[in-house]
């Protein structure tokens, strides 16, 4: 029962040692992953098993939490009564000069030809009233469609988020990635219009993985443009698939993190505006997590001569990363919000500052105390 691995998992926690709860977007298992030694794995290569957390800034290493123990539940979401998001949503306003301020930066940068897009993100600090493993129950009633998670290690602290998008999957040499941007924040359920700069942004994103890829996943192919609800949130989305030659996984994963979704175009150049501009560190926020190179048995399909032999089975290795967005930190009985988004030649500062503002009040229902 979910109760009890969330028993398991605050047990865990008292003892200062390290793990992983989550569920995949449309499933009903939850998974935990706990380590039963407080080492801090540091990893620079991908080769390794277990679940991976890795920080924006690709110079610094990820960290690996062993699969000591591993269990699973199921969680059937439902019906989520909480206060309206305007009585619990912090005052924003003292960051919005700032922020405003860093977006025409960048826009001038980008008339300047020094930029194409970057994207430039925010901390919102509020108290944090309720506890972490609420929080974590919260986002899984209320985010069906994303990546929820609650993430400690002892010696890094505490993180949690639910985000939509998807750094890569991959099971054995066969890839999945895609190209997710553009924003907006629509009531509607069936269908958005897009306008010029998120179609732009998104393609951007589209073209650029293609290009870092081409020399390192073969068979590529491209799906249509389609768009996707992720809370009260629409993105535009790509999906990319291929096959990666000679299984190098670590090379795959360099090349893609951080993507210009998270990052900007060119890399080296946005990541260094981002780095003199921003004003903060983002740490995790825009960096990756999820399964690494964990294994799992599956029989063929079962005819009769299957069944009397019991060797037809396969092992397959799968690798399921998404990019950490839609994510929180929680120390000091705070609880620090990232938020952010795309900036390009067709930005308007101000939409810039709301889109922020809209991110932040869908990951905001899971602080009230109800």
């Amino acid at each position: 029962m979910f109760s009890e691995l969330i028993t398991q998992i605050k047990n865990h926690h008292s003892n200062e040692l390290p793990f992983v709860i989550y569920r995949k977007p449309h499933e009903e298992k939850v998974t935990a992953i706990l380590q039963t030694t407080n080492h801090l794995h540091e990893i620079n290569d991908y080769a390794a098993s277990g679940f991976v957390f890795a920080p924006f800034d690709s110079k610094k290493s990820a960290i690996l939490l062993k699969a000591d123990v591993v269990n699973s539940t199921t969680f059937s979401p439902s019906v989520f009564d909480s206060k309206n998001v305007s009585d619990i949503e912090p005052n924003q306003d003292s960051e919005k000069s700032k922020h405003l301020k860093l977006v025409n930066k960048a826009i001038d940068a980008i008339s300047n030809n020094t930029l194409k897009k970057v994207v430039l993100s925010r901390i919102v600090e509020f108290s944090c009233a309720v506890s972490i493993f609420q929080m974590f129950e919260k986002m899984l009633h209320r985010y069906e469609s994303a990546f929820c998670y609650l993430w400690y290690h002892p010696k890094v602290g505490t993180w949690l988020g639910a985000t939509p998008e998807i750094l890569l999957k991959t099971e054995n040499k066969l890839l999945t990635t895609m190209s997710l941007a553009g924003t907006k924040n629509e009531k509607i359920e069936q269908s958005v219009v897009w306008g010029e700069k998120e179609v732009e942004e998104q393609q951007l994103v589209t073209d650029y993985i293609i290009e870092v890829l081409k020399d390192k996943v073969t068979a590529i192919n491209i799906s249509e443009k389609e768009s996707i609800k992720a809370g009260q949130l629409w993105h535009l989305r790509t999906k990319i698939t291929g096959r990666i030659q000679n299984g190098d996984l670590t090379s795959v994963i360099q090349s893609l993190h951080p993507t210009p979704a998270v990052c900007g175009i060119p890399l080296n150049a946005t990541k260094k505006f981002i780095l003199e501009n921003e004003g903060y560190q983002r740490e995790f926020y825009t960096g990756f997590l999820g399964e690494l190179n964990l294994k799992s048995n599956k029989e063929r399909t079962k005819t009769s001569r299957n069944q009397e032999n019991k060797a037809y089975r396969t092992v397959k290795s799968r690798t399921t990363l998404f990019v950490n967005l839609r994510c929180m930190q929680v120390k000091n009985k705070k609880a620090l919000l990232y938020v952010g988004g795309g900036v390009t030649k067709d930005s308007i500062a101000e939409k810039e500052w709301q889109e922020t503002v809209d991110k932040s009040t869908t990951i905001l229902k899971v602080l009230d105390d109800n």
